[in-house]
């Protein structure tokens, strides 16, 4: 049996709205999972359900992260947060690692990773850090690659990837700044921001900061080895459980 994969949706408290971009459904189905939107809950009871059946969390893009999670007032620059849905993201992940289960965070779902494993972000990298970047927010449709980064040759992307540098796209103006526990960085974009991490502790707990779903309905080789290898991961989950 294909494994189930918990996705994040965004949520529109105004209009009583959860949606996911196809794209996203769309990777983890071609690359043999069983896409599960998953509802919002708060109890953390009810969470456990939820992880307890999902063989993997798959976090997706979305609004800024509320910075009262690491700490911060809001910067002048922070846009739209959602702390309905931050507060979702950081329960599952921690009851996700405490089971070992995998998890890939994209975009925002890779900052939400480092800050539930107690580091922090940029709320805004044009006003907060110091070197020049390149662009973070493409111009370009999204399914083009903009910007190049290098791996760290020794992480576990590099493995799944199997080469020392990439192109990839860009939408975001939030970043990882100080890594979480057990948190190390994976890739950097050539003006040094972290583009990607991963847990030292559990088997799978990887992120993005780009967007590799978009990437995919492109045929990226990247991004298919990248979702190849997190439904490979959830599926071991599944074997092992049952």
């Amino acid at each position: 049996m294909k494994p189930l994969i918990g996705i994040v949706p965004s949520i529109e408290e105004k209009e009583r709205q959860y949606f996911t971009m196809a794209d996203n459904v769309e990777a983890i189905k071609q690359t043999g999972g069983i896409p599960v939107v998953l509802p919002y809950i708060e109890e953390e009871s009810a969470i456990a359900q939820l992880v307890a059946h999902i063989d993997g969390l798959y976090l997706a893009g979305g609004n800024d992260v509320d910075p009262s999670y690491f700490g911060e007032e809001p910067h002048p620059q922070l846009r739209e947060v959602n702390p309905t849905r931050d507060a979702f993201e950081v329960q599952l992940v921690g009851q996700m690692v405490s089971q070992n289960k995998p998890v890939l965070g994209i975009c925002k779902g890779c900052q939400i990773i480092n800050i539930a494993l107690g580091g922090d972000i940029y709320q805004d990298i044009k006003s907060q850090m110091k070197q020049s970047l390149v662009q973070h927010q493409q111009k370009s449709l999204h399914l083009y690659s903009t910007h190049m980064i290098d791996l760290v040759k020794t992480s576990q992307l590099h493995r799944i990837i199997g080469k020392d540098s990439i192109r990839v796209n860009s939408r975001h103006h939030q970043a990882i700044r100080t890594l979480g526990k057990d948190v190390v960085v994976s890739s950097h974009a050539r003006d040094g921001l972290i583009e990607s991490i991963e847990s030292t502790t559990y088997d799978f707990v990887l992120g993005v900061q780009w967007h590799p779903e978009s990437l995919l309905a492109a045929n990226d080789a990247p991004s298919l080895q990248l979702y190849t290898t997190f439904i490979k991961k959830c599926q071991l989950q599944k074997s092992e459980k049952e």
